[in-house]
């Protein structure tokens, strides 16, 4: 119960300068005309609890009550005054009540304003409840007095300081508390009276009804004054935990009302400066959402992730991650397309102007973009153009985009070994992307591009991942009209890009992407067509590199065949393109300093401007030599002639000897054409007796290149048998094909490159499995001519064609 002086009077007593202290004047209030086992009137209260010395203003309801306190008013009489142990009995008995009370004497009653009934009651003796005498007109019952036990005079000073700890405590308390007023702080002070002081403070701090009453019934007062202080100090030990606790909230709105009042100022600001607020941004987004083309699903999770976003507080580090998310989807072009230009002609007119050549990968786009033009509608070709580099396979894809109307894009996936890079990463990581398939739609603002995925042969695998295997899904038609990327959680209808996958060797690709994409080869360049792109595109493109004019230098035809035989070795014409530039800036820096120069170059001043000639043109060395054959071989700079040797040697434990850093499958080569030779030794007029008799040698010079594969197998049985027949070789001949045990000759690849590498050294005569004929009628007749073929299925074939009768000297 918290007492306040203005709690006791109305107006009327403050008129009448009648004043009651909230602790009695009279030190002997004790005292008084009252004997043990006497009859008192007995008031029962809900929850107070009134001590001796301590006036209590209560207030009073019951009819019982009013007539009880009127009735000792004015008599002028005592009473006793208990607590019932239950509040909610409206008529207590004697046994709902606690057995310790109070006699008290009623000092004033009050009716206040709001026609209650308030009296002033002051504590004088404590007592115990004896037998019941009557109910009628309200409880009474006998009254057993107790003495409260006072300190003994050696424990004076004690109790002395034990009054000062709970005057201290309490005092310390009601300036913590905040609930107390600071007229309880002032009684405290001025109570001299110990017994008094412990007893005010048992009714007036924060102690529950049993509390009270367990202090109420101790009848030592050092003892009561002890439990006092063990509550005083519990009491002061939640209050400051509660200060504390307060302290940290009342801090933490602050920093709100801070942070609040801060976000309203940059809200001004930016309003001022014409920036954008979130609001302002939500409703941009809603906006631009309105204009999209997306479906239905994907829009209501636009509108979750928005109103997740509204949610959001702007200072939330998920804010941002939010904000980016929702951006990522409005960028992205759904079902937006640009329009394809059908124009056949013009298609095929800008892939002639941009590349020379390549013809099968040209007519594929116009059969595409043909289907296309009658279909209205179709899912766009998976194409993997596969050959060595540098003969455009990248670029092509640049055309490809310019010849349909159609954005462009490319991401190169060399060295690429994290998953994450084509699906994306998801959202709950830091620092989250969409993969690079989606970052790519993104910019190129269309759904139907040409996406070039360049060196798709350069994926790697790790603990990360496969990226090869999430590559299927987008190069999948029946898959990627729903691919998933992590970071997007949306599906994305890829089935509209045209994909276009570069690579230089195909044994790296895992066959599962292998088998969903469209292979077109794209072989090296003639050194006809080389001549061709040098004068179309090469030349044209570094005179307006390095600043000069087109009359300012001339490459004729010879010039440029000598440059590229002589300065280069190459499939494509990357370094063609190199040795050009390199022969502009010598010339610019001549045209910069005025010096005289002739314009039009000749094989001469290639070296004086390039230095010696780096490579020389494998030419055919004659046929003066038994053992030594001609042979195609195909590498990954485009094809080339090599010679295979062989000699015989006198030897008491002949062997077969090979050499010219040879591969497994080019050793087994041999050891079949030497094993042929023998079991049809009496066919070619060889005495059985010399391989018992000779070493056999095998060689292929330029020992430092590695060199393997099947396509030396009848050049290396033509060689041994010219070797032992010391028969001729055919003039001007070479020949390529795998053999069997049985003497069969199997078809082998890279054809082009071979018969372009014969045309070169000067080769007239070919011989091939019958099988790659095939091949031979898809090349143009303008690389074919001057060449003549011999098509063979048997190895005794070769051998009556390639081998005179006439010998060796």
């Amino acid at each position: 119960m918290n007492i306040r002086f203005d709690d006791f009077f109305s107006e009327d007593m403050m008129a009448s300068s009648d004043v009651f202290p909230i602790i009695s004047l009279d030190e002997s209030s004790s005292e008084i005309s009252l004997n043990s086992g006497e009859v008192l009137p007995i008031l029962p209260l809900r929850n107070m609890v009134i001590y001796p010395g301590v006036l209590l203003p209560v207030s009073v309801a019951r009819p019982k009550s009013l007539k009880l306190v009127r009735h000792a008013h004015e008599n002028d009489g005592l009473i006793g005054v208990c607590t019932q142990i239950d509040k909610k009995h409206e008529d207590p008995t004697i046994d709902q009540l606690y057995q310790m009370g109070t006699v008290a004497k009623v000092v004033r009653i009050l009716e206040m304003p709001d026609n209650s009934t308030t009296v002033i009651l002051e504590g004088k003796r404590r007592f115990r409840l004896g037998e019941q005498t009557t109910t009628k007109p309200y409880l009474k019952a006998k009254v057993h007095l107790v003495e409260d036990t006072l300190p003994e005079d050696n424990n004076t000073g004690i109790f002395q300081a034990l009054v000062s700890s709970i005057k201290d405590l309490a005092t310390n308390i009601i300036n913590n508390s905040g609930f107390l007023p600071p007229e309880t702080s002032f009684a405290i002070r001025n109570i001299e009276n110990p017994i008094f002081l412990i007893n005010y403070v048992c009714v007036n701090f924060g102690l529950n009804v049993k509390e009270k009453v367990h202090l109420l019934e101790i009848d030592e007062i050092m003892e009561r004054g002890y439990q006092l202080l063990e509550l005083l100090n519990k009491e002061s030990q939640l209050l400051e935990l509660k200060m504390s606790i307060q302290n940290k909230a009342k801090e933490g709105i602050d920093q709100q009302q801070r942070e609040y009042f801060l976000q309203q100022q940059m809200k001004t600001i930016q309003n001022e400066l014409g920036g954008s607020s979130p609001e302002q941004d939500v409703a941009d987004f809603k906006q631009r959402a309105a204009a999209k083309k997306w479906n239905e699903a994907t829009s209501r999770i636009f509108d979750k992730e928005l109103k997740k976003l509204e949610r959001t507080s702007q200072h939330s580090p998920d804010y941002s991650t939010q904000l980016n998310y929702i951006e990522t989807m409005l960028d992205l072009p759904w079902n937006e397309f640009t329009e394809d230009n059908f124009n056949l002609k013009n298609a095929k007119k800008v892939l002639d102007a941009d590349h020379f050549g390549l013809e099968t990968v040209k007519d594929r786009i116009i059969e595409h973009l043909a289907v296309l033009k009658l279909k209205g509608d179709m899912k766009s070709p998976i194409i993997c153009l596969y050959g060595p580099p540098g003969v455009g396979k990248t670029s092509l894809g640049k055309s490809i985009a310019r010849a349909l109307n159609r954005k462009y894009i490319r991401v190169s996936l060399g060295g690429l070994h994290d998953e994450a890079e084509i699906r994306g990463h998801r959202r709950t990581y830091i620092g989250a992307l969409p993969g690079r398939i989606m970052q790519n739609i993104q910019k190129a603002e269309s759904a139907n591009p040409v996406f070039v995925l360049d060196e798709i042969d350069k994926v790697t695998a790790d603990y990360k991942g496969d990226p090869s295997s999430a590559l299927l899904e987008v190069l999948d038609p029946e898959q990627n009209t729903t691919f998933h990327d992590n970071y997007l959680d949306v599906d994305f209808d890829l089935s509209k890009v045209m994909f276009v996958a570069t690579a230089n060797n195909l044994n790296t690709i895992p066959r599962p992407l292998l088998d969903r994409m469209e292979l077109i080869e794209v072989s090296g360049y003639t050194q006809e067509e080389k001549v061709e792109i040098a004068r179309k595109h090469l030349i044209n493109k570094e005179l307006e590199n390095h600043g000069l004019k087109a009359g300012q230098v001339v490459l004729s035809k010879t010039v440029l065949q000598n440059l590229i035989e002589s300065y280069t070795r190459e499939s494509g014409v990357r370094e063609l393109n190199r040795q050009i530039a390199s022969l502009m800036r010598k010339i610019a820096k001549l045209v910069a300093t005025g010096e005289k120069y002739d314009v039009e170059l000749s094989v001469d001043d290639l070296k004086k401007y390039l230095g010696a000639p780096r490579y020389s043109r494998d030419k055919y060395q004659g046929n003066d030599y038994a053992g030594v054959v001609t042979g195609l071989a195909w590498t990954q700079v485009g094809g080339e002639i090599l010679f295979v040797e062989s000699s015989l040697s006198k030897s008491k434990s002949p062997r077969l000897t090979l050499t010219g850093n040879l591969g497994d499958v080019m050793k087994e080569s041999a050891m079949l054409a030497l094993e042929y030779i023998k079991s049809h030794a009496e066919s070619l007029d060889i005495d059985p007796l010399l391989f018992d008799e000779w070493n056999v040698h095998v060689h292929v010079p330029e020992g430092a290149i590695p060199k393997d594969g099947p396509s030396a197998g009848i050049t290396m049985v033509t060689a041994l048998a010219s070797a032992f027949t010391k028969r001729k070789v055919r003039k001007n001949l070479a020949m390529t094909g795998e053999i069997t045990l049985r003497g069969k000759v199997l078809p082998v690849g890279g054809i082009k490159e071979k018969i372009l590498a014969a045309k070169r050294a000067g080769i007239t005569d070919i011989i091939l499995c019958a099988d790659n004929q095939k091949d031979i009628d898809e090349i143009k007749p303008v690389y074919l001519k001057g060449l003549k073929f011999h098509y063979v299925t048997d190895i005794m074939e070769v051998i009556n064609f390639a081998l005179l009768n006439e010998k060796v000297n």
